[in-house]
């Protein structure tokens, strides 16, 4: 009798120890926000509501699907072209402005942001702020891409379940997978970095989401790149990858390096002149694990309120940067650059190599404009969003959480 009762012991604490981890993981399981279907699209129902749109608008917008594929794993990737004067075939000589939504599966306001963007470029929704005549005139002599929803099929993973998925398909990080310092991983005792969360993939562009999206910046050429996700209220721009700006400029507010992100070879490798990432909301008093609470708003009011703010973010940035450009352009054809190495007297050069001199000059000298002239839409654009979301002092402390982006 004796050597039975110490087998039923064992057994009762067995029991207790897994009705202990069942109730424990119900209780996390609780913890996690659902996503609040009354005020978010399914993938789905966002993209055909988009395609609708479109159809609805086909003097202003045009919609397209771009497909690819690598060892067995497949990406479909729709893209609206906004083109206020379609009549001008030429988009080459308008102001070209290139915007990507949902490369974060987990990020699903985002791809809010742009169906409410396309519905105002419509003209299906207002801005009380904006009066017609001057949106016209904002919108005739610039070309905008949107792409809604870079990672459908991270989404649907999120969809089905899996609220802090931010990876593709197959586990990749898609701002991860591009070419500028690729694969380059920060220690892993780092808070920072997360192995899992930001695999690169096998090589750069591995990926059919990373290799599309750089089928659509070489044909496309824009003059702006924004990368638009969500997880804080912040606004970057190159690089990711060192703590530097592009000029050299310490940039000593950046805890946080990130290696192979999209912005970072937009900038260096596709010359796009002006490129950004937006993260345009994120909850710091959400739990790590209640990820859709931290990457969403999860109440009417925030929901609209970021929808709002950040449309009018993007007018205020499609109407201040052709203006822009314009007096960098007077600029440079005004400025009389001196060529490294060498001396200008009267207009001519003394010394060697001159023409290669030459071109060395007129690059430093466009890159300098380049850079002050993305600093200063940049801190334009910051004051617009401080002013707009009153943000307390404490939400813009270096302080603030290092989520990877």
């Amino acid at each position: 009798m004796g050597f039975l009762l110490l087998p039923l012991y064992f057994l009762s604490l067995l029991l207790i120890v897994f009705s202990a981890a069942v109730h424990g993981a119900n209780s996390s399981a609780s913890s996690m926000t659902p996503i609040p279907r009354d005020l978010y699209h399914s993938s789905g129902a966002l993209l055909n509501e988009i395609e609708a749109l479109a159809s609805r608008h086909p003097d202003v917008l045009t919609m397209e699907k771009m497909r690819a594929d690598n060892k067995g794993y497949a990406a479909e990737i729709v893209v609206i072209t906004y083109n206020h004067v379609k009549k001008q075939t030429n988009n080459k000589s308008k102001f070209r402005i290139l915007l990507s939504f949902g490369q974060h599966g987990r990020e699903l306001i985002t791809s809010e942001v742009a169906l409410h963007l396309l519905s105002v470029l419509a003209k299906e929704q207002k801005m009380l702020s904006m009066q017609p005549t001057s949106f016209n005139k904002i919108l005739e002599n610039i070309v905008i891409k949107v792409v809604p929803m870079e990672n459908l099929n991270g989404r649907k993973l999120v969809e089905g379940g899996e609220l802090c998925e931010r990876r593709n398909g197959r586990g990749v990080d898609l701002n991860r997978n591009w070419s500028v310092d690729w694969g380059k991983k920060e220690k892993v005792s780092s808070l920072d970095y997360d192995p899992y969360e930001e695999n690169p993939g096998i090589a750069p562009f591995s990926e059919p989401e990373a290799q599309i999206m750089r089928k659509l910046a070489k044909s496309f050429e824009p003059h702006i790149w924004v990368n638009v996700h969500s997880g804080m209220e912040a606004l970057f721009m190159p690089y990711d990858h060192k703590n530097s700006t592009p000029n050299g400029l310490t940039s000593r507010l950046m805890r946080y390096l990130a290696h192979g992100t999209t912005t970072d070879y937009m900038y260096d490798i596709a010359k796009v002149p002006m490129a950004f990432t937006f993260e345009i909301y994120g909850d710091l008093s959400a739990s790590s694990k209640d990820c859709f609470k931290m990457f969403n708003p999860v109440d009417k009011v925030t929901f609209n309120r970021v929808l709002n703010k950040w449309v009018a973010t993007f007018l205020m940035l499609f109407e201040m940067v052709p203006s822009r450009l314009h007096s960098i352009h007077l600029a440079v054809s005004s400025v009389k650059l001196v060529p490294i190495g060498g001396n200008v007297v009267d207009g001519s050069l003394i010394g060697d190599s001159r023409e290669s001199k030459k071109i060395e000059g007129l690059e430093l000298g466009m890159q300098e404009l380049r850079t002050y002239f993305r600093l200063f839409l940049l801190s334009s654009v910051l004051l617009m969003f401080m002013f707009c979301s009153r943000i307390s002092k404490s939400k813009c402390r270096p302080a603030c959480p290092n989520l990877a982006i």
